[in-house]
């Protein structure tokens, strides 16, 4: 369950801190995706992220404090190297293309081969369609990005930083599931531990989240303040 709450109360008990990686090709609007989501910002005249930064927010899910560490990386192919090191230790996520650019959509496979080979292997994933306001625009058909995660087993969402469409649903649909994750495994560990043998993670098939404006059940939403 989720409880109430807004942006504030930065000297809270934080309970997990979950590591979330933003990654795709330059000028898709990961750094605006970031904005909106950790400060409910958005900036016309963002400038391009340099190398790789990060911030948080907290959230309360399931009476639990949780940190959710952003990581924005460069998607400029001279930053490359420096930011496949971010991978590691990363408990989620986001790969982030332009919907009105196909080249970016058609680059996904290449990132997407680029995390599972630097992450661990039960890393959530989520595949996002920036830039849904601009529909007149769109290059990518929303049933070919919803065929590529179905196949790849990907979560699914379009999201639009500018009219913060979907923005909240994105990573409330990540840090649900490694919230979820984590409980599966500490409870395996638990029953386990009892019987003397070393706990495992056996992972599920995940769930497709379809279209633009598709909202998360209810039991997935959770209320937030930052830090």
């Amino acid at each position: 369950m989720a409880s109430g709450g807004g942006y504030g109360d930065a000297n809270q008990k934080i309970d997990y801190v979950f590591k979330v990686v933003l990654i795709g090709d330059s000028a898709v609007g990961k750094s605006q995706i970031l904005a909106r989501f950790a400060r409910n910002e958005f900036s016309l005249d963002s400038k391009a992220t340099i190398g790789v930064e990060f911030q948080t927010r907290t959230l309360v899910i399931q009476h639990k404090s949780v940190k959710a560490q952003i990581w924005d990386t460069a998607g400029q192919e001279r930053y490359r190297a420096v930011t496949s090191a971010y991978y590691r230790g990363a408990l989620g996520a986001m790969l982030v293309y332009d919907i009105t650019k196909r080249q970016t959509f058609d680059h996904i496979p290449r990132w997407l081969e680029e995390l599972r080979s630097h992450a661990d292997k039960n890393i959530v994933i989520i595949l996002i369609g920036n830039k849904s306001d601009l529909e007149d625009q769109r290059a990518v058909p929303t049933e070919d990005a919803k065929e590529f995660a179905e196949k790849e087993g990907l979560f699914f969402l379009e999201t639009s930083a500018l009219e913060s469409t979907n923005v909240e649903n994105a990573f409330m649909t990540v840090l649900t599931e490694i919230f979820s994750i984590m409980n599966r495994k500490n409870l395996a560990a638990g029953e386990n531990q009892g019987n003397g043998n070393s706990a495992s993670l056996a992972g599920g098939k995940k769930i497709i989240i379809p279209g633009p404006a598709q909202e998360i059940p209810a039991k997935s939403k959770m209320c937030c303040s930052s830090t």
